[in-house]
């Protein structure tokens, strides 16, 4: 029988879970997506991913935080013309992620982290983690896993700007490290038929300055935006240590941060 540790959400039972609320341990909710990553990356990418990073930070910090089962989904329509994505309406995926919040509220827990595997997700993430702490008694935050450690990404990334976006140097390291077996290193291939522009851009370090996205099909035969080639389990090994350690300090910190009492000034 397999060990569960003391920070998985869902391996408690009801009387644990009311003493955790009590014992004010921050949630962590990690969400990614099911969708293409190319030939060589299995669909679960974005979810394993951000998943494993919330698990390693959890065993540094094992008795100040929950890790709650990840959303396997998230809002990527603009993957479906590859086999295998499954997409969800913006609408449904922020009222969903507010309903969890809400329940973590009713339980009494009072910080909340929404960690994100996927890129498209970003954006809704931190809507709801905005209006999850309008509508309840907590402190709610959202980011991706991968913001935690762009320090790292600069420093082993060799793909230049434009080149780190999806199924590309740095998730495939990452992957790498954390589950060889699944990558299909025979096929990995760059591609990268972006056009030019001095506005508009994917990378994971360098955002661009003008927020759009069309079809993926437009401008990737494979899916692939990057270049998987240069990926290798020593970068991913680099990168993971970096952010599971970043986001353990983080909830260290979110954890001690007070719930502020509102001022209404009217």
């Amino acid at each position: 029988m397999a060990e569960s540790m003391p920070w998985e959400y869902d391996k408690l039972t009801w009387p644990e879970m009311r003493d955790a609320a009590i014992a004010r341990r921050v949630v962590v909710l990690p969400v990614g997506t099911t969708e293409q990553h190319g030939p060589h990356l299995p669909l679960d990418v974005d979810t394993y991913l951000c998943s494993r990073v919330c698990e390693g930070a959890a065993r540094l910090v094992a008795d100040e935080v929950l890790v709650m089962p990840a959303l396997p989904y998230g809002f990527n329509w603009h993957h479906i013309d590859f086999p295998g994505t499954i997409g969800i309406a913006w609408d449904t995926y922020v009222h969903f992620l507010l309903d969890i919040v809400r329940s973590l509220a009713h339980h009494g827990f009072t910080k909340v982290l929404i960690v994100n595997g996927h890129g498209s997700n970003r954006i809704l993430v931190e809507v709801a983690a905005r209006q999850a702490t309008m509508d309840n008694p907590v402190v709610c935050a959202g980011f991706s896993y991968f913001e935690l450690g762009i320090d790292a990404v600069s420093r082993v990334r060799e793909s230049p700007k434009g080149w780190v976006a999806h199924a590309d140097e740095i998730e495939t390291s990452l992957y790498l490290y954390l589950c060889p077996e699944r990558v299909r290193r025979e096929l990995a291939a760059a591609e990268n038929k972006m056009l030019p522009s001095d506005f508009w851009w994917q990378d994971l370090e360098i955002g661009p300055r003008v927020g759009m996205m069309e079809w993926w099909s437009t401008f990737s035969d494979t899916g692939v935006l990057g270049d998987p080639t240069v990926a290798s389990p020593e970068k991913g090994e680099t990168l993971y240590k970096v952010m599971t350690e970043e986001l353990a300090a983080l909830i260290r910190e979110f954890r001690a941060r007070p719930v502020r009492s509102r001022k209404d000034h009217h």
